[in-house]
């Protein structure tokens, strides 16, 4: 088994994290017997956040009489100190739990310090006094919010997105944490659905021993890819080298990694699936992509106020209008029988 120490927190699991939220799209049942699937093979790091619905509340249910077994990470994107209490309260009795094991700041716009006004990271110091919470990090798209995250020195951990098409700001992360002795968990390890070769994703990220990649699992079939790891981890080959090289060819350039963070959208488009559909069609089963319901989410794209809101809430920076419109004028050259997907 491979191990990974979230830096100088002392928690060390299984290089194979469960990242929960996918769990929002299944039944409790399914999730349940998912996750205690994940434990009894070995997967003790799971990460969920109070914004992914009834994720949390479903692993409460999982964890009950195995509570010590497991790592939990949760999230809170309060804004100021009283939500964070509130979201913290919530948390704790969703997940059926007196204590959180690694407690974070989800995605917040600036990097939240002592004394910044905000009373967060304050509330954090408490809640850690209390007991009710054991470690304290961040998670983040912006790389000017993680690097100060990391040169703050306030955090334990830093979660970021990190896959096999990184460029070297994002892996100079990676060993910046290492040096200052910070945790890094990495999200979006298959970049949000675009990269399907999951052994190359774990080869990859294998490569760098003090970070933790977090699996968005919702289906058995999954889970199991990655429990299959925990014995026989993949090796970086020749083979998987060509793979990764390939799909860098390929996804260069501007892309939507489909974090969501320019949602909601004010005419109601799908932004963050609608921004990559001709790479989802391309990637995918092409027929997942032209279903009546899928069409008719497309088609909203013509509603477009160009107010530019999505633009400006974008972590990558990406002109989204202009995507979304590249993207809906290919889609209709695909639905037309223009051009040819598999």
């Amino acid at each position: 088994m491979t191990a990974v120490t979230l830096g100088t927190t002392g928690i060390t699991v299984n290089k194979n994290g469960f990242g929960a939220l996918p769990m929002q799209r299944i039944s409790k049942n399914d999730a349940v017997k998912l996750v205690r699937k994940a434990c009894e093979a070995g997967i003790t790091f799971f990460d969920t956040a109070r914004l992914y619905t009834d994720s949390e509340e479903k692993l409460g249910e999982a964890f009950a009489g195995i509570r010590e077994k497991v790592y939990i990470a949760t999230k809170t994107a309060a804004q100021n100190a009283d939500d964070f209490w509130k979201d913290l309260d919530t948390s704790l009795h969703n997940l059926q739990t007196e204590y959180i094991d690694l407690y974070q700041f989800h995605n917040p716009a600036f990097c939240p310090q002592p004394g910044d006004g905000t009373g967060l990271y304050e509330a954090m110091l408490e809640a850690r006094g209390r007991g009710v919470i054991r470690h304290i990090g961040i998670t983040n798209h912006r790389l000017s919010v993680a690097q100060e995250a990391i040169n703050s020195g306030l955090y334990e951990t830093l979660q970021f997105p990190l896959c096999y098409l990184a460029g070297e700001k994002e892996l100079a992360l990676v060993e910046q944490c290492k040096e200052k002795g910070m945790g890094f968990i990495a999200m979006k390890a298959l970049s949000g659905g675009l990269l399907s070769h999951s052994a190359a994703a774990y080869a990859f990220l294998a490569q760098y021993d003090n970070v933790l990649p977090i699996w968005g699992v919702q289906r058995e079939r999954e889970l199991d890819e990655f429990i299959s790891y925990i014995d026989n981890p993949p090796a970086m080959t020749e083979e998987i080298r060509a793979v990764i090289e390939t799909d860098r060819e390929e996804l260069r350039g501007e892309f939507c990694r489909g974090c969501g963070y320019c949602m909601p959208c004010p005419v109601g488009i799908e932004i963050n699936n609608c921004a990559r559909m001709s790479l989802l069609l391309r990637r995918s089963p092409s027929e997942l992509q032209l279903t009546p319901a899928v069409q008719e989410k497309m088609k909203k794209i013509e509603n477009c106020l160009h107010c530019n809101q999505c633009k400006s809430k974008c972590p990558y920076g990406l002109d989204t209008p202009a995507l979304l419109a590249r993207n809906y004028e290919d889609y209709k050259r695909v639905l037309a029988g223009e051009v040819s997907v598999k």
